[in-house]
């Protein structure tokens, strides 16, 4: 999802009060003894230190050190695969000198101090879990290590200055040893450290050293819970019938019939997001769950809505894109555009897309007197509990959110109109109201997730491209049509300029010094939408990437070298991205075997650059990838194991979108796909060999859970084109109509 172009101020005023100065809490020791460091609001009264009271207020801590000298980190973000339970407890080690054996990772829940330190709620999106955490978190560190010694120093009447600390030790000058552990509790009686100073790099014996996962053997082995995993005791399933046409609601079911299934509890009709109307059948547990709404049949009232069918929309996106006007994103003189010596004019198609995460979505929800407690791997914790808590008319501090790990997400988990977790909160309102008492769990099935809603939108771009003689761009002239993502969200004042969402144009000219004459046409539609991993890149980099190949193709020059010609001097770290690519895959230099081709691509996304250079063939019509190298510069890197699995795990994605089938289409407002079996997602057999290589760099760290996707997909059509002589124009492939 994506993050980095929201306006703060209007976020605060949109969510409620925003992050001030960062400020740091000791919460008083464990029952049995330890240090805990939280990183709070000062003033907020509701985290104040109660020492007196003997309380310890955990859920306000990042950092505890027990007596046994385990260290457990408080993680602020989702982890639903991208590695944060092991890269932010690494950023803590590195500062406190752990010994990372004894280092563990815990969700936070939704709280005031786990809010994103620069946009005042808690998130997890836009690739910044690392980059946005990466001084946060050391200072945390550093800030229990100076207290453990000052603690230690105290009580060998030495100096803190005499002393230093190595894997969970303080050492004395005389050779005195005390583990963090035995100091936790003596340390937090010292003061907290206004000031610290950081390590440098060439100091750091964790950040930037391969490191295995924390979560890794739980993982493994079956043991780690997930979200769909847990189910209090007192607990309902419940499966629900929500309707085929978005906004649409239920005119009549047969609620006897899904009563008569054995665990079968209730049957309610309750409301769910975008002003439908579904049924909630509770039971207990999935399957019976599931066959009392099979035993519904419920029938629909889809009056008065409008009713997609995506031939018509791509007919219709067609025309606009041909139509002048439009809000202008970017200005450029395209006069000279019809007198260029050599023409491109193309026109681009791109379906929406499901996220279709391996854990569908599911929330756990218990209404209390006066309050409510929350289960759910989302990411979006400030804006789910606000949501929950305006649904039951409470205030958001009487809403628990536990963050419960998550298989996966792609941005489907952090929705700004909180649809799943607010459709939980509705079925247990209605459960209650009718009688009931318990925790209800609401579980989607894989295909109420694809066909539940919010996808990548549908695209269509235009593009007339003008050439001199020599090669060079000298007009560009760029249309988009497609729905906005953020209008109507409590991002639109910060996303939304002029008419033109920036998640749409997002990435379209650069690194490129092309004159872009750019204007966009947001459309309305009734199917809702979302960022999916990359967001705006899913589709521009598509476009910038094969247009620039074929400019270069039409100038008679190698596509490496036209593009570092064109990015001139200013994108060194494009350069140093793509020249890592080229220097290790070979190209130029090694003779592919017969019938490959190679493809090349490079982007910028959430502050970071990947460059692809792959090997590709076709064979009996159908494109096959088989290796990807990635140039990779995402700054500092943190864990270079995560690093490469993210890019891994990233071009598998990008590989899906091209692959027949990888479409959400509708007809007459209804999605006609439900399951892998005509949704299709990349599988094992389709895995190229992904080689990853990261530039050397000591600069703060960028994003890296989405950049490595983007780019794939047209480096994969660049070499489809070497070797077919067809320019693919549309996601996923159809070499037949190229």
């Amino acid at each position: 999802m994506y993050i980095d172009w929201i306006d703060r101020a209007a976020l605060s005023r949109a969510i409620g009060s925003g992050l001030s100065r960062r400020g740091f809490l000791k919460t008083g020791a464990l029952a049995t003894g330890g240090l805990v460091l939280g990183f709070v609001l000062p003033g907020s009264n509701r985290f104040a230190l109660a020492q007196d009271a003997g309380k310890t207020y955990a859920p306000n801590a990042f950092l505890r050190i027990a007596p046994d000298n385990t260290v457990t980190v408080i993680v602020n973000r989702l982890e639903f695969g991208q590695g944060v339970h092991t890269a932010l407890p690494m950023l803590i080690a590195e500062e406190l000198d752990a010994d990372w054996l004894q280092m563990r990772g815990e969700l936070a829940p939704a709280g005031e101090p786990y809010k994103d330190p620069a946009f005042g709620i808690q998130i997890t999106g836009g690739s910044g879990s690392i980059a946005r955490g990466f001084t946060q978190y050391r200072e945390i560190g550093a800030r229990a290590r100076a207290m453990l010694v000052a603690a230690a120093a105290e009580q060998w009447k030495v100096q803190p200055g005499q002393c230093r600390t190595e894997k969970g030790v303080v050492i004395g000058p005389a050779g005195q040893k005390a583990s963090y552990g035995a100091l936790a509790e003596a340390a937090m009686r010292q003061p907290v450290p206004a000031t610290v100073v950081l390590k440098e790099p060439k100091a750091f014996r964790y950040i930037g050293k391969p490191m295995r996962r924390i979560d890794a053997r739980a993982k493994s082995s079956g043991r780690q819970q997930f979200g769909i995993d847990f189910t209090p005791e007192n607990a309902v399933t419940v499966v629900v019938a929500r309707p085929p046409v978005f906004g649409a609601k239920v005119a009549k079911f047969d609620a006897a019939a899904a009563r008569a299934v054995q665990g079968v509890r209730a049957v309610l009709e309750v409301e769910l997001d975008r002003g439908a109307r579904g049924v909630a059948v509770f039971a207990s547990g999935y399957w019976p769950a599931r066959q009392g709404r099979d035993a519904l049949n419920a029938e629909w009232n889809t009056n008065d809505l409008e009713k997609v069918s995506s031939a018509q929309q791509l007919a219709r996106y067609r025309e606009l894109a041909q139509a002048p006007g439009g809000a202008v994103a970017r200005k450029a003189d395209v006069s000279t555009l019809a007198g260029a010596p050599h023409r491109i004019s193309a026109v681009y198609e791109f379906p929406y897309l499901a996220h279709a995460p391996m854990e569908p979505l599911n929330c756990v929800v218990e209404l209390q007197e006066n309050g409510c407690t929350i289960w759910a791997g989302t990411q979006f914790q400030t804006v789910d509990q606000g949501a929950a808590a305006a649904l039951l008319g409470l205030k958001p501090e009487q809403v628990t959110i536990n963050t419960m790990m998550a298989g996966g997400g792609f941005g489907r988990r952090g929705v700004p109109a909180s649809d799943w977790v607010g459709d939980a909160v509705r079925i247990a309102k209605a459960y209650k109201a009718a009688g009931h008492t318990g925790a209800v769990k609401v579980v989607w099935s894989r295909e109420d997730d694809i066909r539940g809603g919010y996808y990548r939108p549908s695209y269509v771009h235009r593009a007339d491209i003008g050439i001199d003689a020599k090669g060079d761009i000298i007009a560009w002239d760029h249309k988009v049509v497609g729905q906005s993502i953020m209008a109507g969200t409590l991002f639109e004042a910060g996303m939304v300029k002029d008419g033109v969402d920036g998640t749409t144009v997002e990435g379209l000219g650069e690194p490129y010094a092309v004159p872009l004459n750019l204007s966009v046409d947001s459309v309305k539609q009734n199917v809702p939408v979302l960022w999916w991993r990359s967001v705006g890149s899913t589709h521009t980099a598509f476009v910038m990437e094969t247009l620039i190949d074929e400019a270069a193709h039409l100038a008679k020059v190698d596509p490496v070298a036209y593009r570092k010609t064109l990015m001139g001097e200013k994108h060194a770290r494009h350069r140093a991205a793509l020249d890592l690519a080229v220097a290790k895959s070979g190209y130029g230099k090694k003779a592919l075997p017969k019938g490959r081709a190679w493809g090349v691509a490079v982007h910028e996304s959430f502050g970071s650059v990947v460059a692809y250079v792959v090997e590709a063939s076709v064979v009996d019509g159908v494109p096959k990838l088989h290796r990807a190298v990635a140039g990779v510069h995402c700054n500092q890197p943190v864990n270079p194991l995560s690093i490469e699995a993210q890019i891994q795990g990233a071009a598998l994605m990008g590989l899906g979108m091209t692959l027949p089938g990888a479409a959400i289409t509708l007809k007459d407002g209804v999605v006609e796909q439900q399951n892998f079996g005509d949704y299709v997602v990349a599988r094992h057999h389709e895995m190229p060999q992904v080689e990853v290589h990261i530039v050397p760099s000591n600069d703060p760290p960028t994003g890296i859970g989405e950049p490595g996707l983007p780019p794939l997909a047209p480096a994969f059509a660049n070499a489809v084109f070497r070797l077919t002589g067809k320019r693919l124009r549309k996601l996923p492939f159809d070499l037949a109509s190229a």
